[in-house]
């Protein structure tokens, strides 16, 4: 279980979420609990949690390795965006901290889900496996001016038209390998960039398109903070610049409204030890803030 999912900034998650360690009563939400890595640490403390995870074949491992903490562990299969009815139904009126970890796990990223450009995967990209829109239809039957639309906008990537026409020019695509290669015919052979594989930007406008993810953090974030309890924490991890942005934006309003106060005048970033040890957390970006009550 361990291998699948090297949980990113650990010490500095438990550094900002937990203000009082060690007591047993109070209740942190883990919204993108995954294989579990922050849960434990926090569990291990002698808190309890509640993890939300959409991705049920992910949901089981944890519900493994967790199991010896017993009743102190409650675990969801939904998205993070129904957590004020999550809490309603098990009778939570407020947490101590909610913490959301916005990266794939390795898990995720090793399945046959399409989620790599490295592995040659059916073009699937859902993390919720009930969902009804995949990466395949979107690529397959999305028009041209919609995919450059994503593409520019949730990849920011320079070469988007090109990329997009290439994309309708080469359908049908049925694996990741063919997308790959309708990617790299839509770029300038000498415009490739240096330091990312040139698909890394498209695939992440992909997955993110197919699971709503940008609007469902937005939504999520402004209706959460109100079940914080009073010097509650909420911590998030981002990946890339357009998460991290809506969640600037995010506590700021948030802050201007006197309802957070912000704990990370910039956005916490990896150790270089840790980074060495786990190159997928070169591009986290953490961000924390604390509740107040209005004046």
């Amino acid at each position: 279980m361990d291998s699948i999912h090297i949980p990113v900034m650990i010490n500095e998650v438990v550094q900002y979420l937990v203000t009082e360690k060690g007591e047993k009563d109070k209740l942190y939400v883990d919204a993108t609990i995954g294989a579990g890595g922050h849960a434990e640490a926090l569990l291990n403390l002698g808190a309890r949690v509640l993890g939300i995870e959409q991705d049920e074949e992910i949901l089981k491992l944890t519900e493994e390795r967790l199991k010896r903490f017993g009743d102190r562990v409650i675990l969801v299969n939904d998205n993070f965006k129904n957590l004020p009815q999550i809490l309603e139904e098990h009778h939570i009126n407020e947490v101590a901290g909610i913490l959301y970890d916005l990266g794939l796990s390795t898990f995720q990223i090793d399945s046959e889900r399409g989620f790599s450009f490295q592995r040659d995967c059916p073009l699937d990209m859902r993390m919720d496996n009930s969902s009804v829109l995949t990466a395949k239809t979107l690529v397959n039957e999305y028009s041209e001016s919609e995919l450059f639309e994503i593409i520019r906008d949730y990849g920011e990537e320079r070469w988007a038209r090109g990329i997009a026409r290439s994309i309708v020019r080469n359908r049908p695509l049925e694996t990741t390998f063919q997308l790959v290669e309708a990617i790299r015919r839509g770029i300038p052979g000498k415009a490739r960039y240096p330091k990312i594989h040139f698909a890394t930007r498209t695939f992440q406008a992909i997955r993110i398109a197919v699971n709503d993810e940008l609007e469902v953090l937005d939504a999520s974030l402004r209706t959460v903070v109100s079940r914080l309890a009073q010097g509650g924490r909420i911590v998030v991890i981002s990946f890339h610049s357009l998460e991290d942005r809506i969640v600037k934006w995010g506590f700021l309003q948030e802050a201007k409204e006197e309802r957070l106060r912000i704990l990370t005048r910039k956005p916490i970033i990896p150790q270089d030890s840790e980074i060495r040890l786990n190159p997928a957390s070169r591009s986290a970006k953490m961000r924390a803030a604390e509740r107040i009550e209005r004046n």
